[in-house]
């Protein structure tokens, strides 16, 4: 079928050298800032909302970490982060990161970010779940993320070497001799549009998490796994799919689900069951400030026992929340509640991925010439458990690597893409068709692969998820299918429990799984097709065999 195409050959229709474009998938703070620390290199944004549009779900809602205040180091922060990743952190990437921090705030406050300040002008910070010290920085309250989009944003629309392309989406990423050659791109609106193909020698791929996966989360619907997909598609080395971390506090009834913001915890608000009692109390000496899966898997024994469960923000709370918390504020008010007078129901939703593409401490993925950063990238910082206020951290800091990774390289110029053949979109009766599966898939992940897990769940997962990917003849639905599919075998393989993966079959950690996962969409397919397979008696290898 035909195909609108732009080409990055050696020179455009100006006479200006174009063959070391650097194309970024995704406008969040990795994909933003990343383009800024390029400039004035020339940098094709792909983004599938308007640029700064308020749609950006968990990431909105964020606080940062850096230990910045006196009685703190990058050391403690790193150490945090070792301990709360279950065995499973890249301790020398963990203790970058944390010293990398600094200089990132930095960046931050002279692009315009206002951090809240204390009473003698310095940075305010708070405390927050698992961290030993107070190191979360915020922009009023539980502002901080839009703050940082909007300032990140603006920079971005001022900067000459950025072309904006708005309104798309990747769903397919094209290699030729194990490096990437390019893009295929269609309109995020617009599913039966011809798709337009971008010949591409370097791309960073920052599209996001994978949240939307679950019926129940703090994500956007354009967080649905698909750098993640196209990446595997496309061979690379997927490391840690099967942790997923799910928010302990989000208000549930709206898709996305508002995040409770954990600084509140930190300033004292308190989990309580309908009864009144504070059930984490004999669950954690850290109490409600215990790691999140800790947290969510308290708030789901309350919930399962029909308890409910709520955060108690009455003593922390004033008529001023509007403006300490504007986020909560907007939800409480949409939910019909107030939070100075009433505890906020909250439950568990999918709201982070540890897991992701491999890279390397340069952001470098398994495939040449694709880079990856954000929620896309598994960073090994994370392991089994990720910390409050270290995603919007990792996406400044290995934005800026790639950045420094890629600065000063030439890049030769893509061949033609013309001889590349797709399939046409699906037809209107097969997009609703696709839309119910869609919503079929969101349901068995939540169900199956959420914050409590068993292998017979899980088994069935893989293999109704795989039959999906096959089937499916939306490009976008085999992409959430394909990140879905690399999760739950994941989660199947690894049979212990750790971090946030709960196996109640396997409840303890196991030595033999002291290890990270580094797996393939190939693998993952051959442990659907044995598990398809086998007599009920008969178990296929592990991935982390």
């Amino acid at each position: 079928m035909p195909c609108d195409q732009i080409e990055t050959s050696s020179r455009d229709t100006s006479g200006r050298d174009t063959s070391s474009h650097v194309v970024i998938v995704g406008a969040g703070v990795a994909g933003l800032f990343c383009a800024l620390k390029l400039a004035p290199r020339p940098v094709i944004l792909i983004s599938a909302t308007s640029l700064g549009e308020d749609s950006f779900g968990a990431t909105m809602q964020a606080d940062i970490a850096a230990a910045v205040s006196a009685g703190d180091s990058p050391d403690s922060h790193a150490a945090d982060m070792i301990a709360a990743g279950c065995g499973l952190v890249d301790e020398d990437a963990a203790r970058a990161l944390a010293r990398d921090a600094a200089a990132r705030i930095e960046d931050l406050a002279r692009l315009g970010v206002s951090f809240d300040r204390d009473h003698k002008g310095g940075l305010a910070t708070s405390r927050a779940a698992v961290h030993s010290a107070r190191r979360i920085l915020s922009v009023r309250g539980d502002f901080t993320g839009q703050a940082i989009m909007t300032a990140l944003a603006t920079a971005v629309r001022a900067t000459p070497s950025i072309r904006l392309m708005e309104g798309h989406v990747a769903d397919a990423l094209l290699t030729g001799d194990g490096a990437v050659r390019g893009l295929r791109l269609r309109r995020a609106d617009d599913a039966a549009a011809a798709p337009v193909l971008i010949a591409a020698p370097a791309i960073v791929l920052a599209t996001g998490g994978i949240g939307h996966l679950f019926a129940v989360t703090t994500n956007p619907a354009h967080a649905n796994g698909i750098g993640l997909a196209i990446a595997a598609r496309a061979g690379a080395v997927i490391a840690d799919p099967e942790f997923v971390q799910f928010h302990p506090t989000a208000m549930t009834g709206q898709d996305p689900a508002p995040v409770v913001s954990e600084s509140l915890r930190g300033a004292g608000a308190v989990l309580i069951n309908r009864r009144g009692q504070r059930f984490m109390l004999p669950r954690h000496p850290l109490v409600d400030l215990a790691p999140r899966d800790t947290v969510a898997r308290g708030i789901m024994a309350e919930l399962t026992a029909g308890r409910g469960a709520f955060l108690d923000a009455r003593d922390v709370l004033d008529d001023d929340v509007a403006e300490r918390y504007p986020v909560l504020h907007r939800a409480c008010v949409a939910a019909g509640l107030d939070p100075t007078r009433q505890p906020i129901p909250v439950a568990p939703a999918a709201h982070f991925h540890m897991g992701g593409i491999a890279v390397d401490a340069r952001g470098r993925s398994s495939i040449e010439g694709l880079w990856a950063a954000g929620e896309v990238a598994a960073t090994g910082t994370d392991g089994a458990n990720h910390i409050a206020g270290n995603a919007l951290l990792a996406a400044l800091v290995f934005a800026n690597r790639i950045a420094e990774d890629i600065s000063g390289r030439s890049f030769a110029a893509c061949p033609a893409l013309q001889d590349v053949a797709f399939a046409a979109p699906a037809g209107a009766d097969a997009k609703a068709s696709d839309e119910a599966s869609e919503r079929t898939l969101r349901e068995i992940m939540t169900s199956q692969v959420g914050v409590i897990r068993d292998e017979d769940a899980l088994a069935d997962a893989v293999i109704a998820i795989a039959r999906l990917e096959r089937d499916s003849l939306d490009p976008a639905l085999r992409n959430m299918a394909s990140a879905a599919l690399l999760i739950a075998a994941a989660a199947w393989s690894r049979r212990e429990s750790r971090g946030a993966h709960c196996r109640v079959d396997c409840p303890a950690e196991n030595p033999g799984f002291a290890h990270r996962t580094m797996t393939t969409l190939a693998a993952a397919r051959d442990i659907a097709d044995e598990l398809a397979a086998r007599p009920t008696t008969r178990l296929p290898r592990s991935l982390s065999a």
